[in-house]
């Protein structure tokens, strides 16, 4: 029940009216006994810094940061942890003394679902604030070789000495030894759930036994996943790193564990309609 004493919790992004935090976080909180609603809201780029003064003023509990504000909001914090600032990007804010303050979760999300994994070469498409953290998360697996394919020109700014730099058209030059290919761009989303950031043909260069992972989860799967299974690749979504990196910010919200498992089941009862 709603009342007047009902705290709050939020993701930030744009788009955001897709996520499926609020369906974990809501099923969680519930189960947990909290009078706390997590709900999801639209925020342009050039209205971040106003948008997070009035949610702290509103006593906001928490936030999540989703794309494309991963790194922009990195300027409106009191303190970020070292996590974080190894990775250059910030997915959680908590409350600090005097302002919020910000963590990174998507590292240890990404990371759960390749417990057994055991390549040391990975393909990286895309270089925002997700890119940072998986880059973070293949050095913590011990990736030795990895590859990130970007239209920009800006370096990451973790330390990772084996991450080299390539430009998009020179993908397919790296596919053939790739062992996990990882697709940290918002291409394939929902609404535009036919996109794929490479064809079937690049795709199929792959070498035989790789995983391809998307961290889309929207929809389910994914266009670039459809075309790997097909090929008969190990495929990974991106909703066990959701679940994943959405415990793991209850330890800065409220310092307990998350209950994973009515995470997890709250997601499959959306999914199955």
């Amino acid at each position: 029940m709603i009342t007047g004493h009902t705290r709050l919790l939020a993701v930030l992004g744009d788009p955001v009216r897709h996520s499926l935090s609020p369906v974990l976080h809501n099923a969680a909180l519930a189960q947990a006994g909290l009078d706390i609603c997590y709900v999801a809201l639209p925020v342009p780029e050039s209205g971040l810094g106003s948008i997070l003064t009035a949610l702290w003023d509103m006593e906001f509990l928490g936030l999540n940061i989703t794309i494309p504000h991963k790194q922009a909001v990195m300027a409106h914090l009191t303190r970020i942890t070292p996590e974080a600032v190894a990775m250059g990007a910030v997915n959680t804010l908590y409350r600090g003394e005097s302002g919020w303050c910000g963590a990174n979760t998507d590292g240890l999300g990404f990371m759960e679902p390749l417990r057994q994994w055991q390549g040391t070469r990975a393909v990286v498409l895309g270089y925002g604030g997700a890119a940072r953290a998986v880059v973070w998360g293949l050095g913590q697996l011990g990736c030795r070789e990895i590859h990130i394919i970007t239209r920009r020109s800006q370096k990451l700014t973790v330390e990772a000495p084996a991450v080299q730099f390539h430009a998009w058209s020179e993908v397919e030059q790296y596919l053939p030894q790739c062992e996990l290919l990882v697709n940290t761009t918002p291409v394939g989303m929902a609404p535009d759930v036919t996109a794929s950031p490479l064809t079937a043909e690049q795709l199929h260069t792959l070498p035989p036994g790789a995983w391809v992972y998307d961290l889309i989860y929207t929809p389910r799967p994914t266009k670039l996943l459809q075309m790997a299974a097909a090929w008969g690749y190990r495929t990974q979504d991106g909703l066990a790193m959701l679940v994943a990196q959405g415990a793991a910010a209850w330890s800065y919200w409220f310092q307990r564990s998350a209950p994973v498992e009515v995470m997890t089941r709250s997601l499959e009862a959306y999914w199955q309609g």
